[in-house]
């Protein structure tokens, strides 16, 4: 009787340890894979932050060009960037979106906010507008800094 209560004993210590260990083995899984996503939130993040950038300083550009009058040929070139600058705002927003649900909101504002530099009615408008978007831009990243 002794005999197979130490085998049963030893059995169930084998069993609880396994399950342990397995237990143990799917948390650290877990954790490495919260932490690959935060890694690529923030990979996305910081390339729609760039992208905001970059899209901003040509609405800007376009904006100002066309207030001034400027030479027709110098507007369709900034024109154009402006485009190619929109353009590279789509997949980090989408990817932000998809990734971080919760940053949707301030993301999608950062982006309408730089689109509205367009068709300013004047400098201070256009000044103004850059300003709001910087603002928004500045709103996403402290919602993507918070835990």
């Amino acid at each position: 009787m002794d005999s197979i209560v130490a085998v049963a004993g030893t059995l169930l210590g084998s069993v609880v340890a396994y399950w342990l260990q397995q237990r143990a083995s799917r948390a650290e899984r877990a954790a490495a894979g919260a932490a690959d996503v935060q890694r690529e939130v923030t990979a996305a993040v910081a390339q729609l932050a760039a992208a905001l950038a970059d899209h901003r300083s040509a609405m800007w550009l376009r904006e100002d060009l066309r207030l001034s009058g400027t030479e027709p040929d110098a507007y369709d070139r900034a024109r154009a960037a402006s485009h190619t600058t929109r353009a590279a705002i789509t997949a980090p927003l989408a990817t932000v979106k998809i990734l971080a649900p919760h940053l949707a909101r301030p993301a999608a504002e950062a982006a309408q906010a730089a689109y509205a530099l367009r068709n300013a009615a004047d400098t201070d408008t256009l000044n103004a507008a850059r300003a709001a978007a910087i603002t928004a831009a500045d709103q996403l990243l402290t919602a993507a800094a918070r835990p």
